[in-house]
């Protein structure tokens, strides 16, 4: 449009230097009778059609507005935010509350067309309507927990889905994000019962299995004992040295315990509070042939025939002591027959009249 007006002031302009005249006598020009208007009505003619191009087809910086001809319409060109809350329904029929926030722009070069078709608030005739649309139709497509563990994916089918529908009407979207999700109070309610189930349910078997675990260390810890006292019995069976270790090994873990409590009261235990009565004696019994007793308090490492002899009087040789049907030599100690509180020896003398 702008070529023709410029084409037309042109050709009037050469044809008014045309019939203007040729040169004088003295190779001047010479300026017809009228020339001058001629020559302003072009130039003003050429001006306006400038101007008027400028106006019409140039998109920035400064124009001229024609009084009661042209009229400005100004359209904000940057993005501006928009929350868009919808109510809609999940795939498995759960009410969800959303909010959409959409970033929306016009496209420039369209803005002819956006103003023809749909005015100056093109964004809230179009955005509303297809924000709620789009989000119900991607939410539908969600049970209402992937909508929680899948929310990417839900954010990302919104986005293709509204950009798509945004740029039928010469729209651009710079950014769409979910902002707000959330259901209904009694399916929130549901959610954290079945949470608290879960959780019993889970208690509820760990102490199942606690008690499981405690029952089985019972038994390994009974049957270890049961092997223990087998052990120590035959220990004790074969010689009384165990018993006098353990002793020594008590009396070693008492000690140690009174000296790791730190405590500025010392207790001082004898042997016997040690648990080790190193002066410890067994009781024993020797009878002889007329019925006579003789109780002796001897230790494992004295021998029997001197204990005898030191309370009775009776020398060693003429001792034959009996016991359980085998004589005893006097070489051996009251360890080493394993005798215990409470055993009878039998004494036989050796005199030289007889026996007694």
């Amino acid at each position: 449009m702008s070529n023709n007006w410029q084409e037309e002031a042109m050709r009037r302009l050469r044809q008014m230097r045309q019939t203007s005249g040729g040169m004088g006598g003295r190779g001047r020009p010479q300026m017809p009778r009228g020339g001058g208007p001629a020559l302003l009505g072009g130039a003003l003619l050429i001006g306006g059609a400038m101007v008027l191009s400028n106006a019409l087809f140039n998109v920035d910086g400064t124009h001229i507005n024609i009084p009661w001809f042209e009229t400005p319409v100004v359209y904000d060109v940057r993005a501006k935010p928009r929350n868009v809350a919808s109510l809609t329904g999940t795939k498995d029929l759960q009410m969800v509350n959303i909010t959409c926030r959409v970033l929306s722009r016009p496209q420039v070069e369209a803005l002819p067309q956006i103003y023809r078709t749909l005015g100056t608030d093109y964004d809230e005739r179009v955005l509303p309507s297809i924000v709620n649309e789009v989000l119900k139709s991607v939410v539908a497509q969600f049970n209402a927990s992937q909508l929680i563990t899948q929310r990417e994916m839900v954010a990302k089918l919104v986005r293709e889905n509204l950009s798509r529908r945004a740029a039928r009407f010469n729209i651009l979207l710079d950014d769409v994000s979910l902002t707000h999700l959330a259901f209904s109070p009694e399916f929130t309610a549901a959610v954290e019962a079945k949470q608290v189930a879960q959780q019993d349910a889970q208690r509820a078997a760990f102490v199942v299995d606690k008690a499981r675990q405690e029952k089985q260390a019972m038994v390994v810890k009974a049957q270890g004992e049961a092997r223990s006292a087998e052990l120590i019995g035959d220990a004790i069976k074969k010689s009384k040295s165990y018993v006098e270790l353990k002793k020594i090994e008590n009396a070693r873990l008492i000690a140690q315990q009174m000296n790791e409590s730190g405590s500025k009261n010392r207790l001082m235990l004898d042997a016997d509070g040690l648990g080790l009565n190193v002066f410890e004696t067994d009781e024993k019994k020797v009878r002889t042939l007329t019925g006579k007793e003789i109780e002796l308090d001897i230790e494992p490492g004295y021998k029997i025939k001197e204990k005898v002899e030191e309370k009775e009087g009776i020398p060693p040789v003429q001792q034959r002591l009996i016991y359980g049907g085998k004589q005893m030599t006097d070489d051996k100690t009251a360890a080493d027959y394993d005798l215990k509180g409470g055993d009878t020896l039998h004494l036989v003398l050796a005199l030289r009249g007889g026996c007694q």
